[in-house]
């Protein structure tokens, strides 16, 4: 056990979130969001820490950018002969790391650029690619023993493993990538392993979760998500939302902020004094979809594909704050790793419980 962890006993508000963005698209370099993670150290372990970044492979934007780790060479094989049955691999290479004392027992770590194959979708009836690729996702993670899909998403991806934030950043040179938009996680787990897969961030396609908590209604949203074909395999609760926000917005339609609703849902008292229109919209979502609320303690960062979000359960058990200045806008669970990357910001608050905070890029900007 983490020598710390087994000191310091558990701490109920720990874990380590972080997220920014410029809103006009430009690209920033992965040492910014290293510095404001390297300022939250106190709030993680050695135990997990991740990645997600936001246009970061502009030369394959078209193509689905698979980050794939094998725990055996049979994984490796048995993964590579689905691929190339259901996708065109347009570039398939070993994901760039350095050597770095603290990192032990990394698993075999490989990224494909794919493109899925028409005659296999239509072998499959599927007709949304998006679809075929999460299906493929649930496939290799539930069937082939020893491999993990952990980013699968398009101009964007994800590293992650058993480390402190800052030294996963070293082991997978973060400093070497540029995004548009950063989510992070330095990761202190209370009820669940630490492995390599159970690291955050959590992804499918485009969705990239971090988050700090526990989430108690877990069995109830896995039981919601298998009905849809979802399969959680990677022993921890926070897996299903990276799911449910998949199912809701992508799957169903719903804009990023209802779907933030449905997950952290106004109480019936506050519904029952919103005017009639707003009054029928939250009382059909908490009954439609009162299977994928999420309950308990929870402070999360969604990345996606035009922007990211920030949310707490509805009464903020968990530390969360926001910040902007011109085009960037900050997201973190301490003010000082905002204040580490970000001088005099315009604006800095505390969300409350609830209520998102939501930073996309201009309708203009091109992604």
């Amino acid at each position: 056990m983490n020598e710390t962890y087994a000191s310091e006993g558990r701490i109920p508000s720990g874990c380590a979130v972080g997220a920014l963005i410029n809103r006009g698209g430009s690209l920033i370099s992965g040492t910014v969001i290293v510095e404001l993670m390297s300022l939250m150290r106190e709030r993680a372990t050695d135990l997990g820490a991740g990645y997600a970044g936001y246009g970061i492979y502009p030369d394959f934007r078209d193509f689905y950018a698979f980050h794939i780790m094998y725990g055996s060479g049979a994984a490796q094989v048995a993964t590579e002969e689905l691929l190339r049955a259901s996708f065109r691999v347009e570039r398939d290479e070993v994901i760039p790391t350095r050597r770095v004392e603290a990192i032990r027992d990394q698993p075999l770590l490989r990224r494909y650029f794919v493109r899925p194959n028409p005659v296999a979708m239509t072998e499959k009836r599927i007709k949304d690619e998006d679809e075929f690729v999460r299906r493929t996702v649930m496939r290799i993670n539930a069937d082939i023993d020893g491999a993990f899909v952990f980013s699968s998403g398009k101009n964007m991806g994800v590293f992650k493993g058993v480390g402190f934030a800052e030294d996963i950043a070293d082991f997978y040179r973060i400093e070497s990538y540029k995004a548009y938009c950063w989510i992070a996680h330095g990761r202190f787990p209370t009820n669940t392993p630490g492995w390599w897969g159970g690291a955050h961030p959590f992804s499918m396609l485009n969705w990239s979760i971090v988050h700090n908590g526990e989430i108690s209604s877990y069995g109830i949203n896995r039981r919601y998500l298998e009905m849809f074909g979802y399969k959680c395999t990677l022993m921890t609760d926070t897996e299903v939302i990276a799911y449910l926000i998949d199912l809701l917005v992508r799957v169903h339609g719903l804009p990023p902020y209802l779907a933030a609703k449905v997950m952290s849902p106004p109480f019936w008292d506050e519904i029952d004094r919103m005017d009639d229109a707003r009054r029928e919209t939250f009382e059909k979502l908490r009954i439609v979809y009162g299977s994928a609320a999420v309950n308990g303690p929870f402070g999360i960062v969604c990345g996606y594909g035009r922007g990211m979000f920030g949310l707490n359960d509805r009464i903020k058990l968990r530390p969360m704050i926001a910040a902007e200045k011109g085009d960037n806008v900050f997201i973190a669970s301490e003010e000082s790793a905002i204040h580490a990357v970000c001088e005099r910001p315009d604006r800095i608050w505390n969300p409350r419980g609830g209520e998102p905070v939501i930073a996309e890029l201009y309708k203009e900007v091109a992604v």
